[in-house]
C-alpha cells in the first residue's frame, strides 16, 4: 500500500509561536500532498544551540541561549498533538527529565492520540556535550504508517546507529537533524560544501545499507553562528533520493510503497539476513585490539 510522507526543510528558533505556526503551516502544506507522515527537524520546538565546540551553549555559562527545556508529557508536546491531528508527525526538542535538571536533545513520534516512541540523542558532535546530556539506546516502534526509527544528525555518521533500528524491524529510519555548513572554508555554494556532501552520502548509505526508506529533515537558514544546508529528502531502500529540497526551505514530498519495494529490494540479497555477526566481536568490544591499529587510528 502506498504512503506519502514529506521531509521538512525550515527555520525553527527560540520563538515557541513562531515555531508552532510554522509547525502548522507545513502540516497544512503536506496534508494538501497527502502526506500521512511529516518529519521535522531536530529541535523544532524552541530551536537548536546557537554555536558548537568550545565556545558552544553550555549550562554552565548561561541560559538564555539555551532552547527551552520540555517534558515529553508537557503542554508543548500536547499542543504539537493538537496540530497533528490524524497526521503522524515526527519532531524534534529539549527533553527535560523527570530530576528536573537533565536535558536531552530529542525528539518524538506522535500523532493527535497518541505519542508512538521518543528517542534522546545517542553520539554528541564537538560541544553539545555541555548542553545536553547522552541517550543510551536504539528502538524502532509501531505506528499507523509502519514500523519507525529515530535517530537526530550525528547518530547517521554511525553506521551501528541505523542497524541497530534496521534490526529492531524498523522499516522507515526517521533522521532529524540541525546540520549546519562547515565551520571553516564554507564553500560560496553551499550545496557544494564539504558539509552538504557528507550530510547527503550518510543519507545515501546508511538507506541502502540496512534497505530501509531513510526520512532526513533538517533546519535550514541560520541561527547564532551556525549555517544550515537544508537538503530534507526521502530515500529509498536502494540509496536512490526520491525528493529533496535542496537548499531551500520547505518540503520534500514522495509516495513509497514499503511492502512492495521491500519485496524487490530484498528478495535477492537482503543485508541484514547476510551479516556474518560471528566476525564482528571487535564492532562492540570495549577497546579494539591493539592488533587492528585502531587505537592508533584513532588518536592520530
Amino acid at each position: 500500500m502506498s504512503l506519502t510522507v514529506a521531509a521538512v526543510s525550515a527555520n525553527f528558533t527560540r520563538d515557541l509561536e513562531q515555531n508552532y505556526a510554522l509547525i502548522e503551516q507545513l502540516l497544512d502544506e503536506a496534508r494538501a500532498q497527502g502526506a500521512r507522515l511529516v518529519v521535522f527537524p531536530e529541535a523544532s520546538i524552541g530551536g537548536y544551540l546557537s554555536s558548537l565546540g568550545n565556545h558552544g551553549d553550555t549550562v554552565r555559562t548561561t541560559k538564555r541561549s539555551l532552547p527551552p527545556a520540555i517534558r515529553l508529557d508537557g503542554p508543548e508536546i500536547r499542543r504539537v498533538q493538537a496540530l497533528a491531528g490524524e497526521t503522524v508527525v515526527c519532531i524534534g526538542f529539549c527533553e527535560l527529565d523527570d530530576d528536573g535538571e537533565t536535558r536531552y536533545n530529542a525528539a518524538v513520534c506522535l500523532d493527535g492520540s497518541h505519542v508512538y516512541g521518543s528517542y534522546r540523542k545517542v553520539h554528541q558532535p564537538l560541544g553539545e556535550a555541555m548542553s545536553y546530556a547522552a541517550g543510551a539506546s536504539y528502538q524502532a516502534f509501531d505506528t499507523p504508517v509502519g514500523r519507525v526509527g529515530l535517530q537526530i544528525c550525528y547518530d547517521k555518521a554511525f553506521p551501528e546507529a541505523a542497524r541497530a533500528l534496521a534490526l529492531d524491524g524498523a522499516e522507515i529510519v526517521v533522521s532529524m537533524s540541525a546540520w549546519p555548513a562547515a565551520r571553516t572554508a564554507t564553500a560560496e555554494d553551499l550545496q557544494q560544501d564539504r558539509w552538504t556532501y557528507r550530510f547527503n552520502l550518510f543519507d545515501a548509505a546508511r538507506a541502502l545499507d540496512n534497505q530501509v526508506f531513510w526520512i532526513a529533515s533538517n533546519q535550514s537558514g541560520t541561527f547564532g553562528s551556525l549555517r544550515y544546508v537544508g537538503n530534507a529528502k526521502v530515500v529509498d531502500p536502494g540509496g536512490n533520493v526520491l525528493a529533496t529540497t535542496l537548499l531551500d526551505a520547505g518540503l520534500a514530498v514522495a509516495e513509497i510503497d514499503v511492502e512492495s519495494t521491500f519485496r524487490t529490494m530484498r528478495g535477492g540479497m537482503f543485508h541484514l539476513r547476510d551479516r556474518r555477526p560471528d566476525v564482528y566481536a571487535a564492532l562492540t568490544a570495549p577497546d579494539a585490539p591493539e592488533s587492528t591499529g585502531w587505537k592508533d587510528l584513532a588518536h592520530a
